[in-house]
């Protein structure tokens, strides 16, 4: 006797076959835990927040991949789990899929903003009205 479902059988998955979407989520809260401890080390190390200090802070490269990474992350962890609401609290199908639809574009479209301003900072790009 086996506990796994019929569909479970032929692919070859657990029960329900979610155990990507709950690992994925365990080592994203993983790995978000010392990436979340050195971005809030390195910030309170630095002299002032002002655009300068931040801006020579994130042009290091070990800082700017790293908080690349971060926003990657973020982006990706916070998804599976804005998903995982929408699964269990949106009952209409047609609801379900357009408000997933709706939250993908928004976290891909945050990350993408994200991910374009620390390279725009990293690489030297000043925001129009900044002053240095």
């Amino acid at each position: 006797m086996s506990l796994r479902s019929p569909l479970g059988r032929v692919l070859g998955q657990g029960s329900a076959g979610g155990s990507h979407h709950w690992w994925a989520q365990r080592v994203g809260s993983i790995a978000l835990v010392p990436l979340c401890v050195w971005l809030a080390m390195g910030l309170f190390h630095l002299p002032n927040l002002s655009y300068g200090a931040v801006q020579a802070w994130v042009a290091h490269p070990v800082h700017a991949v790293l908080l690349l990474i971060t926003i990657a992350v973020l982006a990706h962890h916070s998804y599976l789990g804005v998903q995982v609401v929408i699964e269990d609290y949106v009952h209409t199908k047609s609801r379900k899929v357009a408000t997933m639809l709706l939250v993908q574009f928004l976290h891909v479209l945050a990350a993408g903003a994200a991910l374009f301003a620390v390279l725009r900072v990293s690489l030297g790009g000043i925001a129009p009205g900044v002053a240095p």
